[in-house]
């Protein structure tokens, strides 16, 4: 391979035109020769630069609508041809071939196509054929083509251009040819997600926009985020968000997500030590608070209402890593940013993956979200006593916040407040004792306290030692051989049990 290559002549291909301008005028002052299509060709004409159209190369017009412009020998034989061997370059003569240095594409929007909900005529019509077919040729051949697959590349691009001249080194274009590969797949994955939706033959995931965090869990862990977080959250203030920063937002924005009233929850280790809905925010925040106020130190928080000044002054006596809300109230950021290293984050309007991945052994599992949120309807009274409108809505208060929970779990919950959980024990049994024990630590009336679990109870004994506790009603998936051990414990001591029939594993 040799070093530094000269750019002669570009070939243009672009659907957004946006931060074009620039880059042509810096080629055109290089004196590069401009080949183009159809509305780029007409753009580089508007700037009164001369440009070549593709069918003057080729003496073939677009056709079908444009599908056919740059798939022609003349074009990708420009690109490809080897000018280094003797033999391609006599072909090149004897074809009159154009050699092309530089090729600068910017595809078909195909995935914000999907995103907008047009039918799949227009879909269709979005999986661009020459563009990606461009960026192919020209990334094989990078010993001899730089390739431009995308306009977040054309700062990069002018830079290189003014730097050196018109010239450009191998490593420069191995470069942009790795870039250009990673764009060529992830517009197929995209392709291929959108076919197989619903029926995967076969796993493909491709995220953009990947970035090194500090480190992993731990620091002996290098760590990296791929996605885009600026489409979720305004980071108004902070330090460099962390891995496990990363995994307590996450889950902090899927709970919040099922809660409709005025709510405030704390997170650790991404399950909920804090939660609590009420009319009032500030109620909210107080109640979540004293749910756990040891586990709240160094918390992830988060409300699903414009955090207020009263609410604020009470939430600045803690130490905290990271705060989220829709919203802040005046003045509220100036009171909250007085300890620079809080991570203030701004929830925007988002929607989150249908499909949940994660690696194992040496492959992925991949399932679809647990998006289900019990209502009313739902619950199926299997005991004598029915609950009352109280106890139903702390029941589906307590098993939304066991669906969030780490298995095996188990939520306490009265006047929609978590008053204890037990999270991530091996026995059911071992979470309630560990939510009784909390509750009791932070002097918890448990009387007339609802209990959820994330699955059945194999045995009577988890009732049992609720009703002990004080606990008098009951929400469980149900389904265990046993359930009537259960139910029959609940009849004898005046207990109100429903089933929902949705168990929420959470591994």
């Amino acid at each position: 391979m040799t070093g530094f290559k000269r750019i002669k002549t570009a070939l243009i291909s672009v659907y957004d035109k946006t931060g074009l301008e620039s880059v042509i005028r810096v080629l055109d002052k290089l004196s590069v020769r401009f080949i183009s299509t159809g509305g780029t060709k007409n753009y580089i004409s508007s700037l009164n630069i001369p440009v070549t159209s593709v069918e003057e190369i080729t003496t073939y017009p677009s056709i079908f609508g444009g599908r056919v412009k740059t798939l022609h020998p003349k074009i990708f034989g420009g690109i490809l041809f080897r000018r280094e061997n003797e033999e391609d370059l006599k072909e090149t003569v004897k074809y009159e071939i154009p050699g092309i240095d530089l090729v600068i594409v910017d595809l078909y929007p195909f995935e914000s196509t999907v995103k907008s909900g047009a039918g799949e005529e227009d879909i269709i019509e979005k999986i661009d054929i020459g563009g990606i077919s461009l960026i192919r040729a020209a990334a094989k051949n990078f010993e001899d083509v730089l390739i431009v697959s995308a306009k977040e590349q054309y700062m990069e691009l002018q830079k290189l251009l003014e730097e050196k001249g018109g010239e450009t080194s191998i490593e420069d274009r191995k470069n942009f040819a790795v870039y250009a590969f990673g764009t060529s797949s992830h517009y197929d994955t995209a392709i291929y997600n959108y076919f197989s939706a619903g029926s995967p033959k076969s796993f493909r995931q491709s995220i953009q926009n990947g970035q090194e965090l500090r480190y992993g869990e731990n620091p002996h862990q290098k760590g990296y985020f791929f996605g885009d977080f600026d489409e979720m959250f305004e980071k108004i203030a902070g330090r460099e968000i962390s891995y496990n920063n990363l995994l307590d937002i996450d889950a902090a924005v899927v709970l919040i997500r099922d809660f409709k009233d005025p709510s405030f929850g704390i997170l650790k280790h991404n399950n909920a030590c804090g939660f609590a809905s009420r009319e009032v925010l500030l109620e909210a925040w107080t109640d979540a608070l004293a749910g756990d106020p040891v586990s709240a130190f160094g918390g992830i928080l988060i409300s699903n209402r414009e955090i207020d000044a009263r609410c604020a002054e009470e939430i600045n006596k803690i130490f905290f890593e990271v705060i989220i809300a829709p919203s802040y109230g005046e003045k509220v950021l100036e009171m909250l940013m007085q300890k620079k290293n809080r991570i203030i984050l701004r929830i925007k309007d988002f929607q989150v993956p249908g499909n949940n991945f994660r690696t194992v052994l040496n492959g992925a599992l991949v399932q679809q979200r647990d998006s289900k949120v019990e209502t009313e309807s739902d619950l199926t009274a299997m005991t004598l006593r029915k609950p009352n409108t109280s106890e139903i809505k702390d029941m589906l208060f307590a098993n939304k916040l066991v669906k969030h929970s780490k298995s095996n779990t188990i939520v306490l919950a009265k006047n929609q407040q978590l008053i204890g959980s037990g999270v991530g024990q091996t026995s059911r049994v071992d979470a309630l004792k560990q939510a009784i024990e909390k509750a009791r630590n932070f002097k918890f009336e448990l009387k007339r306290a609802v209990m959820a679990s994330d699955a059945f109870f194999p045995f009577s004994d988890c009732v049992e030692i609720a009703h002990n506790a004080g606990i008098n009603a009951v929400i469980q998936p149900g389904g265990s051989i046993r359930d009537k051990d259960s139910i029959d414990y609940c009849n004898s001591n005046n207990i109100a049990m429903v089933f929902t029939g949705i168990r929420h594993f959470k591994h």
